[in-house]
């Protein structure tokens, strides 16, 4: 869903490496700072699609919700392993598709799947679960905050998966559970809480002074130019 880190000329001879012969799937991974499992999925979509696997297109694909089906069901009736669908039906990472047999599994639906839905608005909320929240902050952080391609694959709003985040850096997990109606003052908590908060509001603080000190620099700068 991220921006891709390589070039497709630059991936293609990883994988003609690993295929003439010059290393094993971990060396090369190794030698270049390639993810192993990344690495063998480059080199399952290269045997199947050759050189077009690496063809980015402008924009995310789209995915509908009989393809997404289909790829799930030939994984459960054993057509083949995850990295097997990913590689024949060009899917963009593993974790995409484990997302859909992890949905379908739990008897959620498979909604199509546009880049270009749009994902900033409220209608776009809908009730989720504390592991699930915590579930969609990690892809997000793994995938360089990139929200708006977040909140499509788990069909949440942009709004929610910024909320949620920005929770879970300043309070980590404990951020995420939902406290809506339940918000206790300093004065109805125990010592250990009160210190808790204190400690985010002077931490929060000393991050808003090093900002304004940032810049007053920059002002500085530019007035002695």
């Amino acid at each position: 869903m991220s921006k891709r880190k390589h070039t497709a000329e630059w991936m293609i001879a990883r994988v003609e490496d690993y295929l003439v012969g010059k290393g094993s799937y971990k060396t090369i991974a190794e030698a270049y700072g390639i993810g192993e499992t990344t690495f063998k999925n480059w080199v399952y979509k290269y045997r199947a699609h050759g050189n077009t696997a690496f063809v980015e297109t402008k924009g995310n694909r789209k995915y509908s919700k009989e393809f997404k089906t289909e790829c799930v069901e030939a994984v459960i009736q054993g057509k083949g392993s995850v990295d097997d669908i990913v590689s024949k039906y060009n899917i963009s990472n593993r974790s995409v598709l484990l997302n859909w047999i992890k949905r379908y599994n739990a008897n959620m639906e498979l909604k199509d799947y546009d880049p270009k839905r749009e994902v900033y608005m409220a209608e776009s909320r809908r009730k989720t679960r504390l592991e699930e929240r915590k579930e969609i902050v990690e892809y997000c952080l793994s995938h360089k905050r990139d929200y708006k391609s977040t909140a499509a694959l788990y069909d949440v709003s942009y709004s929610q998966v910024y909320s949620w985040v920005k929770k879970y850096v300043t309070d980590g997990e404990a951020g995420l559970a939902d406290r809506r109606g339940h918000h206790k003052a300093d004065d109805e908590v125990d010592e250990l809480e009160r210190l808790r908060r204190e400690n985010l509001r002077l931490k929060r603080q000393l991050e808003e002074q090093g900002m304004l000190v940032e810049l007053l620099k920059k002002v500085k700068e530019f007035e002695g130019m």
